[in-house]
């Protein structure tokens, strides 16, 4: 049966079943997982990713395509982990700006969105690498192009678009020699093959109801309520002037009857209404708070600029006892602390590292690593908890380099700056170039000058049998790397670690 129009169920179901299907089918993606090393992690970084995008998009009431295509594209962006993650946040961030306030789409509707997100990823990656997730979205756009110029059904493009991508996934070892070598094709690619078949059995009516149920951080949390609760505690009932502690998020629109955002005098006339005035905003979204004698003034004057997603109202004077009991001398201490110039935020596993790293003067020390890299929101948590106005990230390996990036571009109120350490030795050794008093450019000059003074090894162990730079690896050998080039293996841990060291030596 034809699909002309993907209505706003339709395309949650769509959500719906690749959310089950890249989730079923993550631990094969890991299994691919070589390029550039065999460690296993592509599946469960996709998985995750896309499973905070979809729990955004089926908790929302929305009727418009246009709208759960943009909680799509934040929740990715904000869950992304590792490169293929973040990849495929941008995908579907492009597919989100080129469906934005359409109600329904067309076949063409699907087919330009497709193609618009690749042009999205392209631009975000600094040097896109052929053979990979980027070549499989490339091509399965071109083919659901052409089918939409040939047929109005939506779900012939969807066809078309899974057929392509698969065309495609097929051809990466002849595009990238580390995976003709070992004879598998792309792992991020194959599970953008996933997501896409689910995206087609959900447009012709095979729903699964199994979907995984991600318990992450709500993505969007517009106001850190513990800062504004402690702010409060300092308060007598009495002395509170402005009474209502008062919140909005506006989805800003560009219709006939709505004003052009202007971030300052936007700002400086809800100064006008009260205090503690905060404002933030993307291209999109504006989140304000505010204390005031007046909510209704303030949701009125959001109205003019767009659509009201989420208000809200404490009344502090009857708060006030509550507040008092419930926040500790610790919390109190904590907010009234005033913000320090420079703050470093390093990506580590383990209390171990973490006292290591903040003996070298690093701030704030956030867990994970290679094969719990931690998503865009993780690193932006991490930095508000360095409590800084600049803030410098120490990634500590590779795979986290573009979540460090999204992260320090979506940052507000704070200037983010990475330097890309790929290992731990790395991360130590740039902190001999950090200085509390020089500026954040400085900062991540002499840092990063400090990268290449250190060599670096590791010792992880293979999940498939491979070959890669002439070394036959057998699953479960240990592996030893050097400055992220598989250098030994050995079955023996022990003889692999000696073994690379004898070779950095």
């Amino acid at each position: 049966m034809a699909v002309t129009e993907i209505t706003a169920t339709k395309f949650q179901d769509m959500i719906r079943v690749a959310a089950h299907r890249i989730n079923k089918n993550a631990d094969f993606v890991n299994s691919l997982n070589v390029f550039p090393v065999p460690d296993g992690d592509t599946g469960t970084n996709m998985n995750l990713t896309f499973q905070t995008g979809a729990k955004a998009v089926l908790e929302s009431n929305d009727e418009s395509v246009g709208d759960l295509a943009k909680h799509l594209g934040k929740g990715l962006l904000m869950g992304a982990r590792g490169n293929s993650g973040v990849i495929s946040s941008q995908l579907f961030r492009g597919f989100a700006k080129s469906v934005a306030h359409k109600k329904s789409l067309t076949a063409q509707d699907l087919a330009d969105a497709f193609a618009h997100g690749v042009e999205t990823a392209y631009k975000a990656v600094m040097k896109p690498v052929e053979g990979t997730i980027l070549t499989v979205a490339r091509e399965a756009a071109k083919a659901g192009l052409k089918a939409a110029n040939g047929s109005d059904d939506a779900l012939v493009v969807m066809q078309a678009v899974v057929k392509g991508a698969k065309r495609a996934l097929a051809k990466t070892p002849d595009l990238l020699a580390v995976l003709k070598e070992v004879g598998v094709v792309d792992s991020g690619g194959q599970g953008l093959v996933f997501i896409y078949e689910g995206f087609q059995e959900g447009l012709s009516g095979k729903i699964s109801s199994d979907v995984h149920d991600v318990t992450d951080e709500e993505m969007n949390e517009m106001i850190n309520a513990v800062h504004h609760q402690s702010a409060q505690v300092q308060l007598d009932p009495a002395d509170i002037v402005y009474g209502y502690c008062t919140e909005m998020m506006v989805e800003l629109g560009d219709g006939q009857n709505l004003k052009h955002f202007d971030y300052e005098p936007f700002r400086n006339y809800l100064n006008t209404l009260g205090d503690s005035t905060l404002v933030i905003s993307d291209e999109e979204v504006v989140k304000v708070h505010v204390h005031t004698e007046h909510p209704g003034t303030v949701f009125r004057y959001g109205q003019q600029f767009g659509s009201l997603m989420k208000i809200k109202v404490d009344n502090m004077r009857l708060q006030q006892e509550s507040i008092i009991e419930r926040e500790g001398a610790l919390d109190q201490q904590v907010a009234q602390k005033p913000l320090a110039e420079m703050g470093v935020v390093a990506i580590a596993a383990g209390q171990g590292l973490g006292e290591l790293f903040k003996s070298l003067g690093v701030t704030h020390v956030l867990n994970g690593g290679q094969t719990m890299n931690p998503s865009t929101n993780d690193i932006l948590d991490a930095v508000k908890a360095a409590h800084a106005k600049h803030v410098i990230v120490l990634p500590n390996n590779g795979n986290i380099f573009m979540a460090a990036e999204a992260a320090a571009k979506a940052a507000t109120d704070v200037e983010v700056a990475v330097v890309k350490s790929k290992t731990i030795n790395q991360g130590m050794t740039a902190m001999l170039g950090y200085s509390p008093d020089a500026d954040l450019a400085t900062n991540q000059s002499e840092m990063t000058a400090q990268l290449p003074n250190v060599i670096s090894g590791s010792i992880t162990r293979a999940i498939r049998d491979t070959t890669i730079n002439g070394l036959a690896i057998k699953d479960h050998d240990w592996m030893g790397i050097i400055d992220g080039t598989i250098t030994v293996t050995d079955k023996d841990r022990e003889a692999a670690g000696i073994a690379m060291i004898d070779k950095m030596i």
